[in-house]
């Protein structure tokens, strides 16, 4: 036998060069805001470790109590934001692999950009960003706190989940590497000089597109997020097989699949046919779109090797990794549909007029009165913002130190929406009704989260 039996980082990192594509990010390249001593004998990339440390995360185990689009605890089968999470990754992967992409720096990305997404899925968030701008009626923050709250975008959240909210060293965040931040924020849309507290700015290339691999998790995410709501819809009524059936991708996909598919006569095998197809026709037309996009830039800068693209590599078009142009309005109208006959449904408007009065109250009692959110949260307020621990305060001056320190506090306004944020749906519905409907069996299950 010749070689080594242990593959060490350094064997690894030559092996992944020589494996990838010319336009792929190598984990060697990988860049993190603190210098981590390796020893040379560890048999983990950079980006592979990065994976590592988001499965690990706190944030990532909660996501599978959150809502993608319907409330899982009312049947089995809905996707929650956990598994929406896991089929994002699989697809990724699918499309780096194809275009010879960095599967390590896709998957991490993948597992990661969801991080920051509230409970109740994008109404949470909606109502997070209403109250934080003061636009909320229930909740009466001072002007000069929503002057420097700033907005909520469940994006930016993840960055500052990864960055700043999980600990796990002696320092906040994960230390993740560069590309793999970029890539979170840039899933989806991003602006320059957009008003959110990011600890870290540095590393996110905010004027540039993202790098391929972010790309790719950018357009699974779409792919996921459409097919599988499609999908759960259907397993839940909302909207019927023979006008799913109607819409012209779907013609185009039954018209190739022929009368194997038409004279089937068992609906369920129908139903789980086309949306598999559904999901394989718009992965091809990624992959071979972008294939084409890619091979065009290459030559059009004349580039030979892996060096040339990374002096080239930020001139790269945001939706290099995107559909073509067909298929785009394909996607469009599907996209359409599902808001219309799925999102729009009147389960999913109850399940969301739900979640904003739940998401407000709750940022209404922390607010008005910081004891009663949790120990560990008041901890945070002391460490943070330099405010003595509240349960420290004597009682005759609580009120004062809330009104003369939380109260004209933008900080303290964001922290709350961090807490919020960070809810499964299952720990906001508990501290609702702690708060708001006590009951002699009540569970107050707040302090052990």
């Amino acid at each position: 036998m010749n070689g080594t039996v242990i593959r060490d980082r350094r064997f690894l990192e030559d092996q992944e060069a020589a494996r990838l594509a010319l336009w792929a990010v190598r984990s060697a390249e990988a860049v993190r805001r603190r210098t981590v001593e390796e020893a040379e004998t560890s048999s983990r990339l950079a980006f592979q470790r990065d994976r590592d440390r988001i499965l690990h995360a706190r944030s990532f185990r909660r996501l599978k109590h959150k809502t993608q689009v319907f409330v899982p605890h009312t049947a089995d089968h809905p996707r929650t934001r956990l598994t929406h999470t896991l089929e994002v990754a699989q697809l990724g992967r699918t499309i780096a692999r194809a275009l010879g992409l960095n599967e390590d720096l896709v998957e991490a990305v993948a597992l990661g950009h969801d991080l920051g997404h509230t409970a109740f899925g994008h109404t949470g968030e909606t109502v997070l960003n209403e109250i934080l701008h003061g636009r909320n009626p229930e909740v009466d923050l001072p002007r000069e706190v929503v002057a420097g709250t700033g907005s909520f975008k469940h994006n930016y959240q993840s960055l500052r989940v990864v960055d700043l909210l999980e600990w796990r060293y002696e320092f906040p965040g994960l230390n993740l590497t560069d590309q793999v931040r970029e890539g979170i924020l840039k899933h989806t849309r991003w602006r320059v000089g957009f008003d959110f507290p990011l600890p870290d700015l540095e590393g996110l290339a905010l004027e540039r597109p993202c790098h391929l691999e972010g790309q790719a998790v950018a357009v699974a995410d779409e792919i996921a997020q459409q097919t599988h709501d499609l999908e759960d819809g259907l397993r839940a009524g909302s909207v019927s097989f023979e006008s799913v059936e109607e819409l012209e991708i779907s013609k185009r996909i039954i018209a190739r699949l022929g009368d194997g598919y038409r004279s089937e006569e068992r609906r369920w095998l129908r139903q789980n046919t086309l949306i598999r197809e559904l999901i394989g026709f718009f992965v091809t037309d990624v992959i071979q779109e972008s294939g084409g996009r890619i091979r065009t830039f290459v030559d059009r800068h004349g580039i030979t090797d892996h060096q040339s693209f990374v002096g080239n590599a930020r001139d790269v078009s945001q939706t290099t990794v995107w559909f073509s142009r067909d298929t785009e309005k394909l996607f469009d109208e599907l996209k359409a549909f599902i808001y219309q006959f799925i999102i729009n449904h009147i389960d999913v408007n109850r399940q969301d007029w739900r979640a904003r009065k739940v998401v407000t109250a709750l940022y209404r009692a922390f607010w008005t009165n910081p004891l009663t959110m949790p120990s560990y949260v008041l901890m945070r307020a002391r460490a943070e913002l330099g405010y003595s621990y509240l349960r420290d305060v004597p009682l005759a001056s609580v009120a004062d130190e809330v009104a003369g320190r939380y109260h004209t506090s933008a900080g303290f306004a964001r922290l709350i929406a961090d807490h919020i944020a960070g809810m499964s749906d299952r720990f906001a519905l508990e501290e609702f009704n702690s708060l708001e409907a006590p009951s002699p069996d009540q569970r107050f299950g707040g302090r052990n989260r």
